[in-house]
């Protein structure tokens, strides 16, 4: 919305500081004028920021940003920890600067003080749940490199099924360059330096491990939101539709799964995560024996 996204904007300015507590926002009619919108979207961009505690009407004076009196000032890693917590119950989604303020009883201006906007929190969030979840302490020259990147996701997947919002949070496209999260990375390279392998693959090893982690982990807060909504976990939700289930294999059109449904084996994310990281690790093997190629792309170099 076109009134939100001005109202973040100015949200920006105040938490830079280049809009001082006191000071006067822009008016209505100069809202209209520099983004050229209406009267009633201006009127809306200071309502939404007025909401937020941001700003407050001043008599004489028209709406200026508001005072922070000193003791409402938060601690950046109670806000940080806080954060978390939220959205470990109720997701990303959950999670807005407003209602974080709410849960801390301060004013929202004062998480903007710390943070420019939601993607900084974030970005802080994930920082701090990886930095509490360390690489393992394992040496690659007693263990092997197996062993250890084998360690490393395992390790990774609990650390996902602790805070389910985070494979969400992660992108391996867009990475957002949290330190800690970056730790994991130079920790899975250096467990395979010792094989000839180039940088360049070593990366792409670490990252293809991780990423495939992570791909398995965006199930679990789809999950977990799914039965929040339906009060029913996975299981209870597939004997809910096992009616359903019989009349689609009686037609007989899929036999292959049939048989597997037959079976009674069981399937779950875990046993997934198990049996492809297995097959990675598999894949993996012939790189990192003498003669092996030392790039992605299948060269020397």
């Amino acid at each position: 919305m076109a009134y939100r996204k001005i109202a973040d904007l100015i949200a920006a300015r105040i938490a830079s500081g280049e809009l001082a507590p006191g000071e006067r926002i822009p008016s209505t009619r100069q809202i209209m004028a520099e983004h050229g919108v209406a009267m009633a979207t201006a009127t809306r961009v200071i309502a939404a920021l007025r909401e937020q505690g941001l700003v407050q009407a001043r008599p004489g004076l028209g709406t200026v940003v508001a005072q922070e009196t000193p003791e409402a000032a938060p601690d950046r890693d109670r806000v940080v920890r806080t954060a978390i917590t939220i959205a470990d119950a109720e997701g990303l989604t959950g999670l807005s600067m407003r209602r974080l303020a709410a849960e801390l009883g301060i004013p929202t201006m004062s998480i903007y003080r710390h943070f420019a906007d939601k993607e900084e929190l974030v970005l802080l969030m994930m920082d701090e749940a990886m930095g509490a979840t360390p690489p393992p302490d394992l040496d690659p020259a007693v263990v092997g490199w197996r062993a250890c990147l084998e360690a490393l996701a395992r390790l990774q997947w609990e650390m996902y099924r602790r805070h389910k919002w985070l494979a969400q949070a992660i992108s391996f496209t867009r990475p957002l360059l949290a330190p800690n999260a970056m730790a994991h990375t130079e920790w899975a390279m250096r467990a395979l330096d010792a094989y000839g392998m180039s940088p360049s693959l070593q990366f792409v090893a670490a990252a293809m491990v991780a990423n495939y982690v992570r791909g398995t982990a965006v199930n679990l807060e789809e999950e977990a939101q799914a039965e929040q909504e339906t009060g029913m976990d996975d299981a209870a939700w597939m004997r809910a539709r096992f009616d359903q289930l019989e009349a689609v294999l009686a037609t007989g059109r899929l036999p292959m799964i049939a048989r597997f449904v037959a079976s009674d084996e069981r399937f779950d994310l875990d046993l997934l995560l198990d049996f492809g990281l297995q097959r990675i690790l598999d894949g993996l093997e012939p790189l990192v024996s003498p003669g092996a190629a030392s790039s992605p792309s299948g060269g020397r170099g």
